[in-house]
């Protein structure tokens, strides 16, 4: 039974950055209508920052809070430079331009990397395990439930208190109205792409002490965002948190009770969640 408690508060921590990897995917795609296959890309980047960072005798916490600012800053200049010109072209583009930009950016860290992953030691502070007991558990993935539950508070506050959640809210359900109140959507596009990808990497930037970093990272966190937004429902909050939840759990879980069909049974409860509810948990009817 401690095992079973142990998987799931695990599943817990994997789930929530699961959340951060896919609540920015939803948000982009609620507003803007614009099919991002670049967004394991910014996660990639998050964690290969890290890991340089480190290198050059950064301190993680440092790395922590400058790392999702430069992986965000870099998105605004993409949207701003080259992704405004495809917004009004079909979906086809969107994914055939963004899934160029992923391979670029995959190729880019293989020339300057070389394509062999490498770990990235956790703080010193966070080394060892806390023990209650006879529950033992690390104290990476403590701090990494509480930072991403905080985390996740933040983006609630700033969708649903914020002048700018607002608009974000307003134009998830009809952007034409937010473009007649004289809004400057092109603005509000840019942030709203720049804060998705910055949780991206900053999901990328927690990812790489827990499970190191390799070239291929991006491919793997852009299926597991798109299932989470799916099972959750695109443009909802609180559908990429419950679904983040979900697929973390049934991996942790499913990882102890058979462990060569964890990365199946994800796909499998997407495939239950949209018999039951087509639209996704949280998804409202089209």
């Amino acid at each position: 039974m401690n095992l079973y408690v142990l998987q799931v508060i695990n599943g817990i921590g994997i789930g929530m950055l699961y959340f951060l990897l896919a609540v920015g995917l939803s948000i982009v795609f609620g507003l803007l209508r614009f099919v991002n296959f670049a967004h394991g890309a910014f996660y990639l980047f998050g964690a290969y920052t890290c890991y340089q960072a480190i290198q050059w005798g950064l301190n993680f916490w440092v790395v922590l809070a400058i790392g999702p600012v430069l992986v965000g800053f870099t998105a605004w200049l993409i949207e701003r430079t080259v992704l405004r010109k495809v917004y009004n072209l079909p979906h086809e583009y969107h994914i055939l331009f963004t899934l160029g930009l992923a391979m670029v950016i995959q190729e880019l860290v293989i020339l300057v990397w070389g394509p062999v992953g490498v770990n990235v030691a956790p703080p010193n502070v966070l080394n060892g395990v806390v023990i209650w007991g006879d529950f033992i558990y690390p104290k990476y993935r403590l701090f990494l439930i509480s930072l991403t539950s905080f985390i996740a508070l933040l983006i609630w506050l700033l969708l649903e208190k914020t002048r700018l959640g607002s608009i974000v809210r307003a134009g998830s359900e009809s952007p034409e109205m937010v473009t007649l109140l004289s809004i400057n959507v092109y603005k509000i596009f840019g942030l709203t792409f720049a804060l998705g990808a910055a949780t991206a990497g900053l999901a990328g930037v927690l990812a790489a002490p827990l499970r190191g970093v390799e070239p291929f990272m991006g491919i793997e966190a852009l299926a597991i965002a798109f299932v989470v937004v799916v099972i959750g429902g695109m443009g909802s909050f609180s559908g990429a948190l419950l679904g983040g939840l979900l697929v973390g759990v049934v991996q942790s879980v499913m990882s102890t009770m058979w462990p060569q069909g964890a990365s199946l049974m994800i796909y499998v409860s997407m495939a239950l969640v949209l018999l039951i509810r087509p639209n996704g948990l949280m998804g409202r009817a089209q």
